[in-house]
């Protein structure tokens, strides 16, 4: 009985095999190739199911020369400065301050690397600075020799380190895929280094009109917009949201050139201050008060607020100004400034103050009585490049109106001459104080920045 069960089955299987054989052994291999691709690809299956950030920028931008925002995202400089002032090391472990504060030796951290995971060298380190010799003396030891003792040295090393092709070192993301037209960037893929981020992907747009559009059409999911009446389209949105912020980091500046006589004399340059309403700048900004950041550690609260007084202006000036010296202000501004530019020009005609509004790009030689322009304002409160007298744009400085004034020239210095913070508070407390007396611009407003966001 169990023989005759036993070639019952035998045979049954046998003859299954023979009919099925030939399929079973194709499906097999199919399914075992269709495995391994998927292994092989279930990579970007992730990525592609992965959600992720479409940031649009505006810009010409090149892989050589990246926006900040990337920059900041992708690497890190030897130190960081915190929000109190404080030089904390990131890439570097500790330094040391040698011949009387004009050489500066670094030491780096252990096991660096490039995004590409090839060793980071002191070698590398590519700092660009005037009157700065940067020399390598091992692996891991890196010797700063300047000119002149500067205390401060140190929180010039905060900018992060990136080479060809945007490699960055110890940064939150590392660059994927770059594109390319012209030269230009295209597309940057940032790829995260922890888990708890989200990968980042930048579209580039040569203007606010392309950008809008580009959202409009779903090819990014975040923009930032400076327009508050172009904002103010996507409030109806139900599947976006409209974030208003203050950027600090930039300050909308009306320079006076000291070269003009009239625009040394304390009393009309603060005239001039009298003559614009700063209720309807506010609508484009906060307010300023002096050329420091208000969220900066060495701002100073007591700070006067900027009056606007028409009436007051314009006897300063019927009093301070004469006939035979009158004469029409070159006003120089761009096109991006046009609205805040012409309600400024306007401020001044009806104070008695004549000028001429030019649209045209900037340049070191071009010449102007008022100069109205953002500027990048430095995170450290250090402006010595920007007001002290040595530093005027014919010396390669950025002192655009040729400002002078023994005072701020050495609380300048003094600043900059200290690594202790109270001291530099105190300095950069009198520096503000005294420079709101003496004005070398008229300091308007930080701008709002509007970002649109889907939800």
């Amino acid at each position: 009985m169990n023989n005759k069960f036993f070639r019952y089955y035998y045979w049954l299987i046998l003859e299954f095999f023979k009919k099925h054989g030939r399929l079973m052994v194709v499906s097999f291999f199919i399914s075992f190739i269709g495995i391994i691709g998927f292994l092989s690809v279930s990579p970007f299956i992730k990525t592609a199911l992965t959600p992720e950030e479409i940031v649009g920028l505006i810009g010409n931008y090149t892989v050589e020369n990246p926006p900040e925002e990337i920059v900041n995202k992708i690497s890190n400089g030897l130190v960081t400065v915190t929000d109190k002032g404080e030089i904390i090391p990131v890439i570097a472990n500790s330094w040391e301050i040698k011949e009387s504060g004009r050489e500066y030796r670094f030491h780096l951290k252990d096991n660096l690397v490039w995004s590409n995971n090839k060793k980071f060298s002191a070698s590398d380190i590519s700092y660009q600075f005037k009157d700065v010799e940067v020399i390598p003396v091992d692996d891991k030891t890196v010797d700063f020799s300047i000119k002149t003792a500067l205390a401060i040295f140190p929180t010039y090393l905060n900018r992060p380190l990136i080479k060809y092709p945007m490699l960055g070192v110890a940064g939150f993301y590392k660059t994927g895929k770059i594109k390319t037209q012209y030269g230009y960037l295209k597309e940057v893929y940032l790829i995260p280094n922890t888990k708890n981020l989200t990968p980042i992907r930048y579209k580039f747009y040569n203007n606010e009109s392309q950008l809008v559009n580009a959202y409009k059409k779903g090819e990014v999911n975040k923009i930032t917009l400076t327009k508050k009446s172009v904002a103010d389209t996507f409030l109806t949105w139900k599947n976006s949201t409209v974030e208003k912020a203050v950027d600090h980091s930039r300050l909308l500046t009306l320079f006076f050139n000291s070269e003009n006589p009239n625009l040394t004399n304390k009393n009309v340059k603060d005239a001039i201050a009298l003559a614009f309403d700063y209720q309807e700048l506010s609508e484009f900004g906060e307010i300023a008060r002096g050329p420091i950041q208000p969220t900066s550690w060495a701002y100073n609260p007591n700070l006067k607020n900027p009056n606007y007084d028409a009436t007051n202006a314009e006897k300063i000036i019927k009093n301070e100004i004469s006939a035979s010296q009158s004469a029409t202000l070159n006003f120089i501004t761009s096109y991006d400034y046009y609205d805040v530019a012409e309600q400024l020009s306007d401020g001044l005609e009806f104070v008695g103050l004549a000028n001429e509004l030019n649209y045209s790009s900037f340049g070191g030689s071009t010449p102007f009585d008022l100069f109205l322009a953002y500027w990048n304002v430095p995170k450290d409160p250090d402006q010595y490049y920007f007001w002290h007298s040595t530093q005027s744009v014919k010396n390669g400085g950025g002192n655009i109106g040729g400002y002078k004034n023994v005072r701020i020239d050495s609380l300048l210095e003094q600043g900059r001459g200290t690594i202790n913070l109270e001291d530099r508070e105190k300095a950069y407390f009198d520096f503000q104080k005294n420079i709101q007396d003496d004005p070398p611009a008229v300091f308007l407003y930080y701008p709002y920045v509007y970002t649109i966001k889907r939800k």
